[in-house]
């Protein structure tokens, strides 16, 4: 649908389109149907159900006339758009290589052009000394833009190249549903293979260069439940299959590459499995027996287990065991538990031991040497940031890789010494411009909740913030699944900072930032936690002078978009505008559904709705169902048609229903993305920028910022 200056009424009735020229843009109108469900043996009625029909002429119809409404309503809102892409990518160093990163023989980096969607990724020989040399030649392993081409979308997934360097396994998502196709590359001959497989959602090599391994989803519920064996020219082999619907698996490789790992885990019970990669076609072991509330994972260093458990051990400890008999029995301690540290990540190599740490909700790094026996922690400047050991897959390194980054310190890759015990920058973000990171400052701020408990709040702001209450202000937040929000850099949000706007992250409850109990206090029955967390969070920011309720903008996505229809619902005069991003709103609708995506693995997460107490808990706090009656904040949702996480039905019926209940006359409106995308929007760089651009532009305007 085009817009004219005669603006046109979009409007849904009895499932035909009418439109008739009109110069103020009407919010389509969905119409109600019959829909009734007895849950618990009380009827629920749903009148919005029918838009769950994906394909059909009407859904795709409304679905549309929403997308022509926003950008109706949003007329004036895209030159300021166009003017934030225009900004936002004229920060981007468009053309750039990543700091290269040794495996085997070979040096592996992506490098990006300008004018294309995607990056490009390639190889070099390591030189005779072991060192990387930009005269090496460049071999291409792939290249993403090619592959796109005719494509609206291209997601590469898998991407592992044999041990012997001569083969590239990977896989690609051209729909954005998550649904990938497995491929095997002869890098000799340039040669492709496949799909060899789809619905792939892990896979790995045996150590014989030829033997495959990877997992499979179930077609309706896409919970990764099945692991195969295939061979060049042979058909795939069933190794395993995860019966249990709580549980999803994956296939990997242990860091010194002796064995491939299945690894199967619901989410308060974990298990693993053992093949010795040498012999594709022996049998998996199983580590230590499932048991309900034990969480655990290993890696394998000289023929002994390295043990991250849960076992007596909230937060974690690390032991020991002989592979022969990784018993409880035989453990030997070797990091001991502590209330205060979350021991979150262990890497193994042949002379070190590196654990990743949570203390008060910041990261730390931990260098153990075998030789001396003593421990190492890496020095990190600021007071409030992240940091995260990646991209080290050389099990002889001597060199620690990691990515350090904060509010307003860009991406910046170092190399740790483990036995020097010293740091060496490699490559920082560049950021174009005129960027100086001494116009902004950040803060670790602490709320304290309705409860009593103490909240890390991250905020970054440019310097000079007068703190009368008069400043907008953005709050993130996610509070879910137990994943802690990182306070890192986003050149993007430079365009909030430049205006004055402070951008503030809230640490709630339902992430890890603070432990495994503070993912505990906000799941299940807890679950409110996460929403009077972020509340009185936001009430904290408004009482110290940082913003006001007229001036206060609040984002989320996913589940984070469950936190912004549930506090939108407490407390709609604490907020100006809410970006919900592919929310989960519909949270009965979807739990009741055992058929959906997701549904019954999460159940240990929100609970079972099969149950009455969590039903009724549940049900208390479901956006969609909790709608009512009164005024709300301007609301911008964002989906994708194509979403395998969270329908697009949800936002999509939580608007329809929103529209016949609010009372103000504050902006609500829904963008779906049509065209193939996923979860987390477009795949192209560009393209994702737009939809940013678009997004920061619209949530500003409702603060009077419109350049």
């Amino acid at each position: 649908m085009t817009r004219a200056i005669a603006l046109t009424l979009l409007a849904i009735a009895g499932g035909a389109l009418l439109i008739e020229a009109s110069p103020v843009p009407t919010p389509p109108v969905a119409p109600r149907k019959d829909h009734s469900q007895v849950w618990h043996g009380r009827t629920f009625v749903d009148p919005y159900y029918w838009l769950r029909e994906k394909g059909t002429p009407e859904v795709e119809k409304y679905l549309e006339a929403e997308n022509a409404y926003t950008e109706a309503t949003s007329a004036d809102v895209k030159p300021f758009s166009e003017a934030l892409y225009k900004e936002m990518l004229g920060r981007i160093k468009q053309t750039d290589l990543s700091v290269p990163t040794r495996i085997g023989r070979f040096y592996y980096y992506r490098r990006t052009v300008e004018g294309l969607q995607y990056p490009i990724r390639c190889r070099r020989p390591a030189g005779p000394d072991g060192a990387y040399s930009e005269s090496a030649p460049e071999e291409v392993l792939l290249d993403q833009n090619e592959m796109a081409k005719g494509l609206a979308f291209l997601s590469v997934g898998e991407f592992e190249v044999s041990d012997d360097d001569g083969h590239l396994l990977y896989s690609t998502d051209d729909t954005g549903f998550r649904q990938y196709k497995l491929f095997v590359k002869e890098l000799a001959s340039r040669a492709v293979r496949g799909p060899l497989a789809e619905r792939v959602t892990s896979a790995t090599w045996a150590a014989d260069n030829r033997t495959l391994f990877y997992v499979t989803e179930h077609p309706v519920t896409k919970r990764p439940d099945t692991l195969w064996r295939l061979e060049p020219g042979g058909p795939a082999a069933k190794v395993y299959e995860e019966k249990d619907e709580l549980f999803s698996i994956g296939v990997g490789r242990t860091k010194d590459k002796k064995f491939v790992v299945l690894g199967s885990r619901s989410t308060d019970t974990w298990d693993r499995w053992l093949l010795p990669a040498a012999t594709p076609h022996g049998e998996l072991r199983l580590v230590l027996p499932r048991e309900k509330g034990h969480k655990y994972d290993v890696e394998h260093r000289d023929g002994t287990l390295f043990i991250r458990t849960n076992k007596d051990a909230k937060n974690f400890r690390l032991v020991t065991a002989p592979l022969a008999d990784p018993s409880p029995a035989r453990w030997t301690p070797f990091v001991e538990h502590r209330s205060d540290v979350l021991l979150e990540h262990v890497e193994v190599f042949r002379d070190f031991v590196v654990l990743q740490e949570m203390r008060a909700g910041l990261d730390h790094l931990r260098v153990h040497g075998f030789a001396d026996g003593g421990w190492k922690e890496v020095a990190f400047p600021e007071p409030v940031y992240t940091a995260s050991a990646s991209g080290t897959p050389e099990f002889a390194s001597q060199l620690l890789r990691y990515d350090y980054q904060s509010l307003v310190t860009p991406s910046s890759v170092y190399d740790y010494d483990m036995a020097a015990g010293t740091s060496t920058l490699l490559k920082r973000e560049e950021v174009l411009g005129g960027f100086d990171p001494g116009r902004y400052a950040s803060e670790r701020l602490w709320a304290t909740t309705r409860d009593g408990v103490k909240v890390p709040i991250s905020i970054v702001y440019p310097r000079g913030l007068v703190r009368d209450g008069k400043a907008p202000l953005w709050l993130y937040a996610y509070g879910s699944y137990g994943y802690g929000m990182p306070a890192g850099f986003d050149s993007r949000r430079l365009s909030l900072l430049d205006r004055g706007v402070a951008f503030a992250i809230a640490h709630i409850r339902g992430g890890n930032e603070m432990g495994e109990a503070w993912h505990d206090d906000g799941m299940l029955m807890k679950k409110k936690n996460t929403f009077f967390d972020f509340i009185d969070c936001a009430d904290f920011l408004v009482k110290e002078k940082w913003s006001s309720p007229d001036r206060l903008l609040i984002e989320g996505g996913s589940a984070g978009g469950l936190l912004m229809g549930a506090v939108t619902n407490e407390r709609p005069d604490l907020f100006r505008a809410v970006h919900a991003g592919v929310p989960f709103v519909d949270v009965m609708n979807t739990m009741m559904d055992a058929s959906l995506p997701l549904t019954v693995g999460e159940y240990l997460e929100w609970g079972n709705p099969n149950e009455k107490a969590a039903f009724d808990y549940m049900l208390s706090y479901s956006p969609y169902d909790n709608l009512a009656r009164k005024a709300y904040p301007a609301i911008l949702v964002t989906t994708s048609y194509n979403d395998s996480q969270v329908m697009y039905w949800e936002p999509a019926k939580y608007v329809a229903k929103l529209r016949t209940l609010k009372t103000d006359s504050n902006p609500l409106v829904l963008k779906t993305k049509m065209q193939p995308a996923g979860h987390g929007g477009a795949s192209g760089r560009y393209d994702a920028l737009k939809d940013r651009a678009f997004e920061v532009a619209w949530m500003l305007g409702q603060v009077g910022i419109t350049k």
